[in-house]
């Protein structure tokens, strides 16, 4: 049987109109991914395991830590490579939403310098009390914190992993919100602090999810809020801290992003090989035990979304009064 001319015109045509954007990873090269911390924690997990699952559409796909400076340093690399599709990374709320408030200097233009693909993950925060302390002081509810803060102003203190960290951040939000004086006493990272409140050394901590479950199964610390807008399906018996203080919304989140200047059908095939493996069952598994919840939005979604976080950052901040030079 002979081939229809006019389809085998059409097929070239269109081979010949998708050539020019076929990416440098299409041709053999690797995708490299650059992620702006060390490697082991949970966003370095998580970008390896999707690196895993997206080389049957993408190739050979690199993960490369660059930790340093906050997440500056990775971002920042990021921000400067070429939009071949080549490199791409991880933006966090650090590296996009608190760092640009909260370091004197910056090296890049989280705003501008990048190009959103799409957001990856989302670890809610829960507020916590030392558990024996809660129940010696009868509170069961972040109302009942909150009456007894209020009770007694400028006698009660929360820990957090240091000056800057999200949860001194998220302590400065709830003490505004709450109208409450507490004390922040900064650790040297999130599990000196947490250390610390399980001593009784402080009254609670924002901690992280994923890092506080432990604890919270083993009913050594009470769990009075998640900072997520909704309860968390990770653990839905905990009220979300909006069912008490309306609005109030602190994530831990992070994604993927390119240079800024990447076109749109480069940014559209990443999108659609990574949020195609963020929706896949036995990827939401592996998440789900590390408290995370997957967010496969699309690229603008994932844009005015750091754009809002960027926003909500710069008030928080300059109310927390600190500062990195």
């Amino acid at each position: 049987m002979t081939s229809h001319p006019s389809l085998t015109r059409r097929h070239l045509l269109a081979a010949a109109l998708a050539a020019p954007l076929a990416p440098a990873w299409a041709q053999g090269k690797p995708l490299r991914i650059i992620v702006p911390y060390a490697a082991g924690g949970p966003i370095d997990v998580t970008a390896r395991l999707l690196a895993e699952r997206v080389q049957s559409s993408l190739g050979t796909v690199i993960v490369e830590n660059r930790p340093g400076g906050g997440g500056n340093i990775g971002a920042d690399l990021v921000a400067k490579a070429a939009p071949d599709g080549l490199t791409i990374g991880i933006a966090a709320v650090a590296t996009h939403a608190i760092n640009p408030w909260l370091y004197t200097k910056m090296p890049y233009n989280a705003a501008t310098d990048f190009t959103p693909i799409t957001q990856m993950l989302r670890v809610p925060n829960v507020l916590v009390m030392n558990a024996e302390a809660a129940q010696k002081l009868k509170i069961q509810s972040l109302a009942d914190l909150i009456a007894h803060a209020k009770g007694n102003p400028g006698r009660i203190n929360y820990g957090s992993g240091g000056n800057g960290s999200a949860g001194h951040l998220a302590g400065e939000m709830f003490k505004k919100e709450a109208a409450i004086d507490a004390v922040h006493v900064p650790y040297n990272g999130g599990n000196p602090a947490q250390l610390a409140l399980l001593s009784g050394q402080v009254d609670f901590n924002f901690d992280n999810l994923a890092t506080a479950a432990a604890n919270i199964r083993a009913g050594k610390l009470k769990p009075l809020a998640v900072t997520t807008a909704a309860r968390s399906a990770l653990m839905p018996e905990v009220p979300a801290m909006a069912e008490t203080l309306k609005g109030f919304e602190v994530d831990t989140w992070w994604g993927l992003v390119g240079p800024a200047g990447l076109s749109r059908e480069l940014t559209g095939r990443l999108h659609q090989a990574f949020a195609g493996a963020l929706q896949q069952p036995e990827v939401k598994a592996r998440f789900a035990a590390l408290m995370a919840e997957p967010v496969a939005n699309t690229p603008e979604q994932f844009g005015a979304f750091m754009r809002q976080e960027l926003a909500k950052y710069e008030g928080v901040v300059k109310a927390s009064g600190a500062k990195v030079d």
